[in-house]
């Protein structure tokens, strides 16, 4: 993949400046089918890619504590002075405000530690609250049912192939920064991409893939922007919508070649497409 903003939902997306790895199925009976955001994961080999502090916040705020009774609701990030803060309210107690400051590095494990430097509850520091409960913030915050995040002592770890929802992304994450209001993350070891063209686009070869009507064996497939002034915005729920406003070319070996319209400029409602 090379510049595309990847939607998970309509709030929440990833841009993937560049990315090589495998489209892998998650049920041994089945192959990868476009149609079904759970049936494949993208395993990475080598990859950039960023996420902006408000889709972030819709992660967290629309998938990690989305359940009801989800310790922390209406989180807000934003990165002042080079640091990143987290704002929102601790549901557990009360729905009192909080904020942290911290910095983020990688784990040994891959992870994404969020360094708490700076916290806050109601008007308290929390080192003063914590003294008054006499408790830890992993205590404070329960996240044992809170999905791709969880509390170890006084910082936050995040799991980023579970933190999106699917299709989850896996790989071996190398480093993080903070760039902007963007959340940098860099996979694996660089490496020339064996698809090699110019402009915006998501390319499939070899194994096999199901998408609509159609299953490709031996798949040669590559998604191309119809606009590459600006990135490649693709949306797996929309697809379809994104295929018919754009046009396919066949080459000679029954490889396909579609230009796809971006998801940021179809119409507001699906097309009914059988």
């Amino acid at each position: 993949m090379h510049n595309v903003m990847y939607h998970f939902t309509p709030a929440i997306s990833v841009h993937i400046a560049q990315l090589e790895g495998e489209l892998e199925t998650t049920q041994a009976d089945r192959i990868p089918v476009f149609d079904d955001a759970d049936s494949f994961m993208i395993v990475i080999r080598s990859a950039k890619l960023s996420v902006t502090t408000d889709a972030l916040a819709n992660v967290l705020n629309q998938y990690a504590f989305a359940a009801p009774d989800a310790p922390i609701k209406a989180v807000r990030i934003s990165v002042p002075k080079g640091k990143l803060k987290i704002e929102g309210r601790l549901h557990s107690k009360g729905d009192i405000a909080f904020s942290s400051e911290g910095s983020m590095s990688v784990t040994p494990e891959g992870e994404i530690r969020v360094h708490t430097e700076k916290l806050k509850a109601g008007h308290l520091p929390v080192k003063g609250l914590m003294d008054l409960l006499g408790k830890t913030l992993s205590k404070l915050i329960d996240t044992r049912k809170v999905r791709g995040l969880r509390a170890e002592k006084d910082d936050l770890i995040l799991t980023p192939s579970e933190l999106f929802p699917p299709p989850h992304i896996h790989g071996r994450l190398r480093t993080i920064y903070l760039e902007g209001n963007q959340v940098v993350q860099e996979y694996g070891t660089p490496s020339a991409p064996w698809m090699k063209m110019k402009g915006n686009y998501m390319a499939y070869r070899d194994g096999s893939l199901h998408f609509g009507k159609l299953t490709m064996d031996h798949a040669d497939l590559v998604l191309i922007d119809k606009d590459p002034q600006d990135p490649m915005d693709f949306y797996l729920d929309r697809y379809k919508d994104q295929l018919a406003a754009g046009y396919t070319k066949i080459t000679q070996s029954f490889g396909l070649r579609t230009y796809i319209t971006d998801y940021n400029k179809l119409g507001a409602k699906p097309s009914k497409l059988n």
